[in-house]
């Protein structure tokens, strides 16, 4: 899809504004109004998508689209009959107003979208509504990149949005950040949904983009903005740093001049961004300072800095990898790290073993839905040159993907296999 496709360019801007402009409508007319919200910037993005196809794109695609959902809210309120006295209660709720700077008091954090994210996760919800809550309104998932970010089933993640809504209702009536100590009670959850944001944004789920840069880049300033406050300073937010710097030095080597996806044995190296690779290094060597133990964002990101500091794909230190999964499985149980630790695996043991290492697991509900498990299963059979097997797998991991460029990269793995059978 080309770049100037208004569907290519509301799918860009549903993730990277959605979440803005949900903060600030939400902070104007409070959480009583979640619902007209939602409708009123999802009715936005489709207007937009109809409207941009035929005219120019504004000029300010964040200030268009904030101004026609909050006109939607306008009019459904004075259809309830709600305008007058909500716009008594809120003097931030004036028709004329057009700013979306919200000023925080002393103390308090100055961004509109942590403002929603650090009440999103209110110590009165559950961990899991937290998660929910952030990740639907700030980073616009629906129900099944949810599923597979939060490994629940889908009509389970719809039930719960709906009661995590009426209970952020029921607890918090506006957007205002807890202060001091209130703030770094909370931190733990709020970074682990920037790391499902970037995660998101890295290796979509769904859509036609493999990668959504601007979701990675606003979860990397969302994170620095953090730091900037001194109850939120903490190794695990360094290590998180660390880890998206890491992986967003290598975008412009993750994809070829096509927008195709380029395994990591393939890309070339001279791409990676050094600055940032840097930039992530100091993070990194800084929560090594501050930990008593290592966390899951640091061992993550101390397996990303070795694909960075590698010079070619064969001068990977996997042994080192594989060591650094290791350690990730001892601190906590994890279906996607036993997963992609097959890949350490399989350079330090070879395909046979690992090929037995992944029937151990090979049940498992996770294995049998991922698209990765079958990409990866597909690698092994390789190895061994059982092509057939593999062409089967990948044939299973192209059925159950649901992001377009990922299943192009398969299609094009499986027919080069074809091929090679041929041979």
């Amino acid at each position: 899809m080309h770049k100037t496709d208004p569907k290519f360019l509301v799918e860009q801007l549903f993730r990277s504004e959605y979440g803005k402009v949900m903060a600030a409508l939400t902070h104007a007319f409070g959480t009583a109004q979640l619902e007209n919200i939602e409708d009123a910037v999802q009715d936005a993005m489709i207007r937009a998508m109809q409207l941009w196809g035929f005219k120019e794109v504004p000029a300010n695609p964040t200030a268009w689209l904030y101004k026609v959902a909050r006109n939607r809210v306008i009019d459904q309120l004075r259809k309830d009959q709600l305008h007058e006295s909500i716009g008594r209660s809120n003097p931030v709720f004036q028709p004329e107003s057009e700013n979306f700077d919200i000023v925080a008091l002393e103390g308090n954090l100055k961004d509109s979208q942590l403002k929603m994210i650090f009440a999103c996760c209110h110590p009165s919800l559950s961990t899991q509504y937290q998660l929910i809550l952030s990740l639907k309104l700030i980073g616009g998932f629906n129900n099944r990149e949810l599923s597979l970010a939060l490994l629940k089933k889908e009509d389970a993640i719809a039930k719960a949005f709906t009661r995590a809504k009426k209970q952020l209702k029921a607890s918090i009536k506006s957007l205002e950040s807890p202060v001091a100590i209130g703030l770094s009670s909370r931190l733990f959850v709020v970074l682990r949904v920037i790391y499902l944001l970037f995660s998101e944004g890295y290796s979509s789920n769904s859509g036609t983009q493999l990668i959504k840069r601007d979701i990675c880049y606003e979860a990397i300033r969302l994170a620095l903005l953090l730091r900037e406050n001194p109850y939120c300073r903490h190794e695990q937010l360094e290590a998180l740093i660390a880890l998206m710097c890491f992986h967003a030095s290598r975008f412009d080597a993750r994809l070829d001049v096509n927008g195709g996806l380029v395994d990591l044995e393939h890309q070339d190296r001279d791409l990676y961004n050094g600055p940032l690779i840097r930039i992530g290094k100091e993070h990194l060597e800084l929560a090594a300072r501050l930990q008593k133990q290592p966390s899951k964002y640091y061992l993550e990101a101390a397996v990303a800095y070795e694909h960075c500091r590698a010079k070619t794909f064969d001068k990977t230190r996997w042994g080192k990898i594989l060591e650094l999964y290791d350690r990730q499985l001892r601190l906590y149980d994890s279906p996607v790290v036993t997963l992609n630790r097959l890949v350490p695996f399989n350079r330090v043991h070879g395909p046979k073993m690992a090929l037995v290492e992944f029937r151990t697991m090979e049940q498992h509900p996770e294995f049998q839905t991922s698209a990765l498990s079958y990409a990866i299963l597909a690698e092994l059979y390789q190895g061994l040159a059982k092509f057939p097997e593999a062409i089967r797998s990948l044939q299973m991991a192209i059925k159950l993907s649901r992001n377009d460029a990922e299943k192009f990269h398969f299609i094009k793995k499986q027919q080069a296999l074809r091929q090679k059978q041929l041979s």
